[in-house]
C-alpha cells in the first residue's frame, strides 16, 4: 500500500522519481547510485543464473530451467540470424545480454511502488528508484555503448579510408561539392541511432513507471471505493506492463543488432 505523504499526490510522486544521488545538488555530474546499483545486481544475477544452468546443462531430457534457457537462446539466435549473415560469434551473446538484461531492469517496474523504498527508508536512504530504464542517464549509457559498437565496426568492416571515403561520398555522390552535405547527413543518421534507442526505452518505462505511481496513490485517498479501483487498476496495469517491458527489451536487442548489422553494410 502507498504510504501518501502529507503534501498529497503531487509531493507522493516527486518523492518517488527523486534519485539517490552522489550530491545533494544534483548537477550534471551526480551520480544516480540507484540505478547504477540495481542495474549491476541484476546484471550479475542474470550472468550468474545463465552460468549456473551452463554447469549443469545435459545432454539428455533437460529440465525445466535448462529447457527456458534453450528456448530463449533459440529464439535470440534466431532474431540474429535474421538479421545479420557474419560471423555470430560476439553479436549472439551481445544480443541474449541487451535482451535479458533490459527485460529485468524493466521487470523492476513490476515490484510495488512503495517496496524498495520502504525497505531503503528504513536503512537511512530517504530516496531510491528502483527502475534503472526509467532513468534517461542510464537509457543513454546503454545507446551509447551501442554507438561505440557501430563505429568500431565500421572501421573493421571497411577500414579507415573506406568509412571515411564512405562518410564524404554517399549518399549524394563523390563531388567535393557534396562532401559537407554527406558528412552532415551521415552524422545525423549516426548520432539519431543512440537517441532513439535512449529515448524509446526511457519514454515507455517512465510513463509506465509514472502510471503506476497515480494508481498507488489510490491506495491512501481515503475512500475504499477508490481503494478498490486502486486494487482492480494496479493489476490490470500491471498484466499489460508485462508485455510492455518485453517488447521494449525485445525492441532495444533488434535495434543494437540492426545498427551493428548496418555497420558492415557497404554503400
Amino acid at each position: 500500500m502507498a504510504s501518501e505523504p502529507q503534501g498529497g499526490l503531487t509531493e507522493y510522486i516527486q518523492h518517488h522519481l527523486t534519485f539517490l544521488q552522489s550530491s545533494h545538488d544534483g548537477g550534471f555530474w551526480s551520480i544516480h547510485i540507484d540505478s547504477i546499483a540495481v542495474s549491476l545486481i541484476l546484471g550479475v544475477l542474470a550472468g550468474g543464473w545463465l552460468w549456473l544452468k551452463s554447469r549443469r546443462a545435459t545432454a539428455g531430457v533437460p529440465g525445466k530451467g535448462q529447457a527456458f534457457v534453450e528456448i530463449v537462446l533459440e529464439f535470440v539466435d534466431g532474431q540474429v540470424k535474421d538479421v545479420f549473415h557474419g560471423d555470430r560469434r560476439f553479436l549472439g551473446p551481445l544480443a541474449l545480454t541487451v535482451f535479458l538484461w533490459v527485460f529485468l531492469m524493466n521487470a523492476m517496474d513490476l515490484l510495488p511502488v512503495d517496496l524498495l523504498p520502504f525497505i531503503t527508508q528504513k536503512l537511512g536512504i530517504s530516496h531510491f528508484r528502483s527502475v534503472p530504464t526509467a532513468d534517461l542517464s542510464l537509457t543513454f549509457a546503454m545507446s551509447l555503448t551501442v554507438l561505440v559498437l557501430v563505429i568500431f565496426y565500421s572501421f573493421k568492416a571497411k577500414g579507415f579510408g573506406g568509412y571515411m571515403h564512405e562518410l564524404f561520398t554517399a549518399p549524394f555522390g563523390r563531388h567535393p561539392l557534396l562532401w559537407i552535405p554527406n558528412f552532415a547527413l551521415n552524422m545525423v543518421e549516426l548520432l539519431s541511432k543512440p537517441v532513439s534507442l535512449a529515448m524509446r526505452l526511457f519514454g515507455n518505462m517512465y510513463a509506465g513507471e509514472l502510471v503506476f505511481m497515480l494508481i498507488a496513490g489510490l491506495f491512501s485517498a481515503g475512500s475504499w471505493l477508490l481503494f478498490g479501483m486502486g486494487v482492480i487498476g494496479y493489476t490490470v496495469w500491471g498484466l499489460f506492463h508485462i508485455l510492455i517491458i518485453s517488447i521494449q527489451a525485445f525492441i532495444f536487442m533488434v535495434l543494437t543488432i540492426v545498427y551493428i548489422s548496418m555497420a558492415h553494410d557497404h554503400h
